[in-house]
């Protein structure tokens, strides 16, 4: 198995995203970092600060340049950073040295890496943005088509109290859209323009650094910060805390699902599931699985990242390769988690006959919280809490249903049209809520939480 799934022709397809690892490739790399040169000669040559002629001419060149990463391996391999040599192949590739003296005037090479990352990321997060809108929106019609299908709500894996499908697949659905909200608040801590020269003052370009740094933001389309950031890792940390935190939502839906289509509870078919080298009947979750799994690595390594935000002094090598090792798989990975779950969606499909079923297991003793508040209306809470407590004990024994209990122990009200009315509480409204701030987040463009 290869070290990383985005280069394995065997499993990318299982783990890997090919939109989002597309970003993070050789080519799409070293085509960034000329985009950004060839921005910043255009905006010093703007300003007076290179000639207008060079300017014009790197900017053009940079669109035109075709550079072989493998072609900068070696020296990449002894500076640490792939800059100067992708600079030095630039500059004779172009053939035009009196115009090549020019190209990454005054910058460093984190500036220019950081700001081509920028680049790529802001890519990244349309793409996210766009999966999670359909993903939202798909949970909110299953939300909405189930929110009153009865089934049991289960705590520490034990039946607890009636809700409805509907209001679990909202519980899945209100973190995402929380997350796409964040989203946009991520984005700005992230795509923004890194212009600070080799220790952060700018030096090289002297009075005219920080207009240069605004005219480049503005050519890129990312917003200028208005100082350095070569040491302050915190767009990046934010970013592998905002993955972890979608993670930790997704596996925990892909969890419940793999639980709740298991063999002897089968209370949720999914559609499409994988088959076993050599037991014909089984349809694994297997989609449910990769999401565990991803979300599993995706919150591991957004720990990696945190740490890589202790950088010493100015500038810190050590820390900045710990990013490179973690980031892009955070983000193909989590490319590969939103895109699984939104096709997993549709394939959904509750059994209403196993939920009535798993409602009526043991008697019915799931309505016993419900039951002990009707009782506490006619005698202190503790005794009515102790009185349902011994019925439930004899349904749990066979001796009969909850209900029919409760009715010979407790006559003078109509038990079973009581529990007939009494139905789910708030799950229906909490589903259809969800339903609705699911379209309305859709319809907007943006996550907005009712």
């Amino acid at each position: 198995m290869p070290a990383s799934p985005a280069d394995s022709a065997l499993y990318g397809r299982l783990f890997s995203d090919d939109e989002v690892a597309r970003l993070f490739s050789d080519s799409a790399e070293i085509r960034a970092m000329l985009l950004v040169e060839g921005a910043l000669a255009r905006a010093q040559g703007g300003l007076g600060l290179i000639p207008a002629e060079a300017a014009a001419f790197l900017h053009r060149a940079a669109y035109e340049a075709q550079i072989d990463p493998g072609a900068l391996a070696a020296e990449t391999a002894v500076n640490g950073v792939p800059v100067p040599a992708l600079v030095a192949a630039f500059r004779k590739a172009v053939e035009a040295p009196d115009h090549a003296q020019y190209l990454h005037w005054g910058a460093t090479s984190q500036d220019i890496m950081d700001t081509a990352l920028a680049l790529r990321l802001k890519r990244m997060f349309d793409i996210y943005d766009a999966r999670l809108a359909g993903l939202i929106r798909a949970l909110g019609r299953l939300a909405s088509d189930h929110a009153d299908l009865p089934m049991a709500a289960r705590t520490y894996g034990q039946v607890a109290t009636p809700t409805s499908f509907g209001c679990v697949v909202a519980g899945w659905g209100w973190p995402l859209i929380a997350a796409r909200q964040g989203l946009a608040d991520l984005r700005g801590k992230v795509e923004r323009v890194s212009l600070s020269g080799a220790a952060g003052t700018l030096g090289a370009m002297g009075a005219k650094g920080p207009e240069v740094r605004a005219a480049l933001a503005q050519a890129l389309g990312l917003a200028d910060p208005g100082h350095g950031w070569h040491s302050d890792r915190s767009g990046m940390a934010a970013l592998a805390g905002w993955t972890a935190g979608l993670a930790g939502s997704l596996g925990k839906m892909a969890e419940d699902l793999i639980l709740a289509c298991q063999s002897g509870l089968a209370e949720v078919r999914l559609e499409g599931g994988g088959g076993s080298s050599t037991m014909p009947q089984k349809q694994n979750p297997v989609a449910p699985s990769v999401i565990v799994a991803l979300a599993r690595q995706v919150i591991a390594l957004s720990g990696v990242v945190q740490g890589a935000g202790l950088h010493r002094q100015q500038r810190d090598g050590a820390a900045w390769f710990q990013e490179w090792l973690s980031l892009p798989q955070i983000c193909i990975l989590t490319g590969r988690i939103i895109a699984l779950a939104e096709a997993l969606v549709p394939r959904i499909a509750p059994d209403p006959v196993a939920m009535a079923h798993a409602l009526e297991a043991d008697g019915g003793v799931i309505h016993a919280e419900a039951i002990s508040f009707v009782l506490a209306e006619t005698m202190p809470r503790p005794e009515a809490q102790a009185a349902v407590k011994a019925l439930c004990l004899r349904a749990l024994q066979g001796e009969g249903r909850l209900i029919g209990l409760v009715t010979e122990a407790h006559p003078g009200r109509d038990w079973t049209g009581w529990l007939e009315r009494q139905g789910l509480g708030q799950a229906p409204s909490e589903a259809r809520a969800f339903a609705r701030a699911a379209a309305d987040a859709a319809d907007s463009g943006e996550g907005t939480i009712a």
